[in-house]
């Protein structure tokens, strides 16, 4: 049904891609990391009708019909069409979940992530072809209804980034008006704001637990003490000065930076990495909880970002983070704060994991139904009709 083809040397054609939602589109209509090549001349001429296959992402859907010219990465492979069977049939063939996982039982390589399907297993893949007149029924009630769902699809994830919006002004709005200090007026002098272990070594059984950036579970909760890596007493014990206690509140920096936790009680005795800090706020003056609240609202993110614009690496540091401005009203006013926006996001995040929900089950029936159309598994007699 198709020849391997691999047609170089046409730099000046628009360049296009494979996407796993998508198929084959013009690389700059989507996101894509991948930085093209200074020289054009190693990628491949497609047409309309080819197979197009990125080796390494088969698996994931990254197949696809084009219905353009253009040329794709040379790492891909390319099929011309030698069929007279429809191409948008196909498409959704080649592109389904059904197919997807075939493209993993033929790939080789170490683990899910670095495996690749190369052209000669293609050879031994059956290829479901119904009549030509079914083909093009088929086709055309994938593309109808994959729109339906596709577009209730959209609503719901605009919903979503609405109520994230809505979750954030809450908090700006919630925290606006009263006069700022910087963060080190709040910190207890007797525990001052420092990061921890520059080398923790390989981790051990027994040990020290200690906090880096990937363990913060983000928004502000604790990481779980049974999920910590942990040092030996030897490391720990030369980096006294952050010994954690519970109800501190670690904030990450370094390349990573902007993640808050309120510590847990169990978590007392245990140490940091060098892209941690420990924040000891003076229960005096504020109480954790809000600060922690201060911490996460975009007014912050925005200092930051503004502090370390310019710079070679986007780093934040123990310096930036310690002149942080925090709006200071009473302690009175903080805890209704904390109460207040503790109802009023629980309330925001119940509405996003819910439409959260409801779009993961669309994608599921968006995949059963390719799988289902493409097996014969739905009556399209009235598509032919």
């Amino acid at each position: 049904m198709f020849e391997r083809v691999k047609d170089t040397g046409h730099p000046d054609e628009q360049m296009l891609s494979v996407f796993r939602d998508y198929g084959v589109v013009t690389k700059d209509s989507r996101d894509n990391l991948n930085k093209t090549a200074e020289n054009r001349d190693i990628y491949q001429l497609v047409h309309p009708g080819w197979l197009v296959t990125n080796r390494m992402k088969a698996w994931q859907g990254s197949v696809g019909i084009s219905s353009l010219r253009g040329i794709v990465s040379g790492h891909y492979i390319c099929f011309a069409p030698r069929h007279s069977e429809d191409s948008g049939y196909l498409n959704w063939l080649f592109r389904s979940p059904l197919y997807a996982h075939a493209y993993l039982l033929l790939s080789r390589g170490v683990r899910i992530g670095q495996v690749e399907i190369d052209n000669d297993d293609y050879r031994v893949l059956p290829v479901l072809l119904p009549p030509l007149d079914e083909q093009r029924a088929i086709a055309s009630y994938l593309d109808r209804e994959t729109a339906r769902i596709d577009k209730l699809i959209a609503e719901q994830q605009r919903l979503v980034e609405l109520l994230r919006e809505r979750r954030e002004a809450t908090i700006s709005e919630a925290l606006s008006g009263p006069e700022a200090v910087r963060l080190r007026r709040l910190v207890d002098p007797g525990r001052p704001m420092t990061y921890g272990i520059l080398q923790c070594g390989e981790p051990v059984a027994d040990g020290v637990p200690y906090i880096g950036p990937s363990d913060m579970p983000g928004q502000g909760k604790s990481p779980p003490l049974n999920s910590l890596r942990r040092t030996t007493e030897e490391i720990a014990s030369v980096y006294k000065r952050s010994v954690l206690s519970g109800g501190d509140i670690v904030v990450s920096i370094g390349p990573a930076y902007g993640k808050v936790a309120l510590l847990e009680a169990d978590l007392a005795g245990a140490n940091l990495t060098q892209d941690t800090v420990r924040v000891a706020a003076l229960p005096d003056l504020v109480d954790s909880r809000y600060l922690v609240w201060v911490l996460l609202s975009r007014e912050v993110f925005r200092y930051w970002d503004v502090e370390i614009m310019g710079a070679t690496f986007r780093r934040l540091n123990l310096g930036t983070l310690a002149r942080t401005p925090i709006p200071l009203p009473p302690l009175d006013k903080q805890r209704r704060i904390v109460a207040y926006l503790g109802e009023q996001t629980a309330n925001i995040d119940t509405l996003i994991a819910e439409t959260e929900r409801f779009i993961a089950l669309s994608l599921e029936r968006r995949s059963s139904l390719i799988n289902a159309a493409v097996t014969g598994q739905v009556d399209v007699r009235s598509e032919v009709a």
